[in-house]
Parts: C-alpha cells; sequence; structure tokens
C-alpha cells in the first residue's frame, strides 16, 4: 500500500508551497515504480513548471531521481574514478552532435566518460535518436554491460536506462508533451540524476542559449547554469558550465542519420565545421583538466587537437560503436550503411542576399513536422528526415545555385511542406 498520497503533494506544489526531502523522494520513487498516475506526473511538471522550486527542492529531486535506481560502482570495475568525467548539454537545434564527437575526443586521451544521454525533446533532436539510425546499434544496454563496455573501451554513449535514475525517463516523456520541457528545475532534475547515476568525478555541460535552444535568453541560460553547478556542488563533484550560442542551427545538419554523417565527416576529417570544432575542443580540454590528464586549458586544447586529427578519436568512435552493436569501422563507411530518405533535394530561397538571422525554434519544429521529432511519449520517428549543408548566417543565398539546405523528407507532399516552413 502506498504510504503517502500523491495528490497533497501535488496540491502543495500548485499552491507555491516548498517540498520537503521525504516529500520528493516519495514521489519521485512512486513515478520509477509506477505508483504515480502519468497524469499525476504531468500535474506535477506543470506545478513545476508554473511554481518553480528552491534550491534545496532541486537538489532533493536530483537526488531523489538519481536514488530511484543504481549507481554505477567505478572502483568496483577497476577503474580510478579520478578519470571518469561525463558531458552533457542541455540541448539545441544541431548541438545534439557534439556529446558524439566530444566522447571519443577525450577517451583517446585517456578519460573514462560513461555517457548517459537522450532522445530528441520537442523541438531539440537527440543523441540517442541519432545513434539508433546506425543498424545493430543497442543504446539500452544493462547496466553490466554499459560498465563492461566504458572498462574495455573507455567510453559508451547509452540512452534513458530503466536501471540508472529510471524515474527520468518517465518524467522526460512526459515533459515532452506537456509544454514543460523549458522548467529549469526539471531541467536540470533530468541532466544532473543522469550524470550522478553515472557516478564521474567531474562534469562539464554546455547550456545552450538562444533561439535553438530551450533557454531563449543569456538570463534564463545562467539561470540554468547555476541551478546544475549548485546541485554538482551540493553532490561533491566539480563543475564547467558553458553557455554557447544556438541561435542558429549548429554544424550543417540536423536530423537522426543524416548528422550521424557530419559525425563521421568530422571525425575523419572530411568535414568540420568551425563552431562545432570550437565547441568539441574546448569542452574536450575542460573535461581533461577536471580528469587530471593536462595541467591546464592551453594543453587542454593542444591534446584534443593532436588526436582528434591523427585520428585517433575516430577509430575510438568506431571502437565504442562497435561494442554496442554497431558496424566495425562506421566513420570510413558511414554513407553506405545509413538508411537514407525517399525525397533528397535542395530547398531555395525565392530572391537573392545574405542570410542574418534565422528561428532555429522554427526549424526545429519543421524537423518534427517532417517525421523527425515526436509527438507523444515514446513515438516512433523517421530516421532518415532532416536538413543538410545549411546555411549558416552571413552565407549568401539565392534561387538558383546557393540553397538554404538540402532537405531530406519521406514524401514529396512533407517535401513541399516543410520547403515553405523552412524559407
Amino acid at each position: 500500500m502506498m504510504r503517502f498520497r500523491p495528490q497533497e503533494i501535488l496540491r502543495k506544489k500548485r499552491d507555491g508551497q516548498e517540498l520537503d526531502d521525504e516529500e520528493l523522494r516519495d514521489f519521485v520513487q512512486g513515478i520509477a515504480d509506477g505508483d504515480v498516475d502519468p497524469a499525476q506526473t504531468g500535474a506535477f511538471t506543470m506545478a513545476t513548471y508554473l511554481q518553480g522550486m528552491t534550491t534545496t527542492e532541486i537538489v532533493s529531486l536530483v537526488l531523489a531521481m538519481r536514488d530511484s535506481g543504481v549507481v554505477a560502482d567505478w572502483e568496483a570495475a577497476g577503474i580510478d574514478r579520478s578519470k571518469v568525467i561525463e558531458k552533457h548539454s542541455s540541448g539545441g537545434v544541431g548541438d545534439e552532435k557534439i556529446t558524439l564527437l566530444v566522447v571519443p575526443v577525450a577517451v583517446a586521451c585517456g578519460l573514462y566518460v560513461p555517457n548517459m544521454s537522450a532522445w530528441g525533446l520537442d523541438y531539440c533532436p537527440g543523441e540517442v535518436d541519432m545513434l539508433d539510425s546506425v543498424p545493430g546499434y543497442d543504446g539500452v544496454p544493462g547496466v553490466d554491460t554499459f560498465v563492461k563496455n566504458v572498462v574495455e573501451t573507455g567510453g559508451s554513449i547509452i540512452g534513458p536506462n530503466p536501471d540508472l535514475a529510471p524515474a527520468d525517463s518517465v518524467i522526460f516523456q512526459v515533459r515532452d508533451v506537456t509544454a514543460t520541457v523549458e522548467s529549469v528545475p526539471l531541467i536540470t532534475g533530468s541532466i544532473m540524476s543522469k550524470k550522478l547515476a553515472a557516478n564521474p568525478s567531474g562534469v562539464v555541460i554546455s547550456v545552450g542559449c538562444g533561439s535553438g535552444a530551450f533557454m531563449h535568453t543569456i538570463e534564463r541560460a545562467r539561470e540554468l547554469a547555476t541551478s546544475m553547478h549548485r546541485v554538482a556542488t551540493g553532490a561533491g563533484i566539480p563543475s564547467v558550465m558553458l553557455i554557447t550560442d544556438l541561435n542558429s542551427v549548429l554544424g550543417s545538419s540536423v536530423g537522426s542519420a543524416v548528422e550521424m554523417i557530419e559525425v563521421a565527416d568530422f571525425l575523419t576529417g572530411a568535414y568540420r565545421d568551425r563552431r562545432v570544432t570550437e565547441l568539441v575542443l574546448t569542452i574536450s580540454a575542460h573535461m581533461l583538466v577536471l580528469g587530471g590528464i593536462v595541467a591546464d586549458m592551453a594543453a587542454g586544447l593542444r591534446m584534443a587537437r593532436e588526436h582528434l586529427e591523427s585520428g585517433a578519436a575516430a577509430a575510438k568512435f568506431d571502437e565504442i560503436l562497435h561494442a554496442q552493436g554497431g558496424p566495425e569501422g562506421f566513420t570510413a563507411h558511414a554513407r553506405e550503411i545509413l538508411p537514407e530518405a525517399a525525397v533528397v533535394r535542395p530547398v531555395h530561397c525565392t530572391s537573392s542576399g545574405w542570410i542574418s538571422s534565422m528561428d532555429t525554434t522554427e526549424i526545429g519544429k519543421t524537423l518534427v513536422d517532417i517525421g523527425g521529432g515526436r509527438v507523444v511519449p515514446g513515438g516512433e520517428i523517421d530516421l532518415t528526415v532532416g536538413f543538410t549543408e545549411f546555411a549558416q548566417i552571413g552565407d549568401a543565398v539565392d534561387p538558383h545555385s546557393a540553397a538554404l539546405c538540402v532537405l531530406h523528407c519521406h514524401s514529396e507532399e512533407s517535401w513541399q511542406a516543410a520547403a515553405r516552413r523552412l524559407r
């Protein structure tokens, strides 16, 4: 028999009262166990979105979400935990590829990175959706397999796991369809519960800011960064929070399979976007400093670039992907391996000019419209659709040669509707 009444906790939060540690632990564990109804979970996310949470409540929420499952034990696995460093992003259009690039660079440099990532959320795609486009990839291995892969390859990138912070999986999906994605306490809870369940000795998080991020203003981005930093400090680990510009599409592609091709091209050196390169090297360097591999950022940047340029990071990505069921030699054969959309064609503007700005949220919503994002929890998405060769701010475009992007869709009708919205 349930020893608490969920509706009483909901009533308190609805009315703006502070929930204590026991109440939050009871409610979160009830979500994980299935004792709290999905409608009550939705009510909780909305009440939290509207009323907010104190720092004490947020810390209690994160620790309750972490403790709803098991916590990785690296000492038992024979790993020096001081070299276990996590990376995460608060989300943004085009930003999802960064984790998939940072992990192999950091691991090639000597760190262990047990990365817990996520599906797409609202108008922002997700790392796990990208990896799901790779035939054979297993994004939800058991905890023992997850730990084994980190021990043997140095890193692993997985999705929400039923054993690691399982309450987050439920809350995450509810947030996606209840217009509560942007809540700072809930974003903090989702990110930090997964990070702490992976049990790192430090964490680097990029907080996207701008029209393509959940935090549209610098003030909101700082609020989220501060919230996550306080939780990390409360959990006893150092953290680095980087606020990044997402007022335009990051990189040249958005989608699942199409972004995996950009990942392969980046790692092999076939194509590297300037902004993506700067962010990947900066995050990797901060991780190397936290893990004690280097003494300062300058040394970290040099080491990260060396391991990227040498091909060591590409080889490590192939190793990590193969350990999770993916094909061998992925980065060299990505185009042959990945599925393709039925209709692939450039989108041109109606007059010549230069890109001065873009509504990146609308670009993300266009991806959802063509099937590349979810509209119901756990819904299937089309892993082949998306955008490539995206024009950037300052680029010249015209009706004939220089396109806004190349649009990948499942049908001609879908292509036409998406092209209109993109223009």
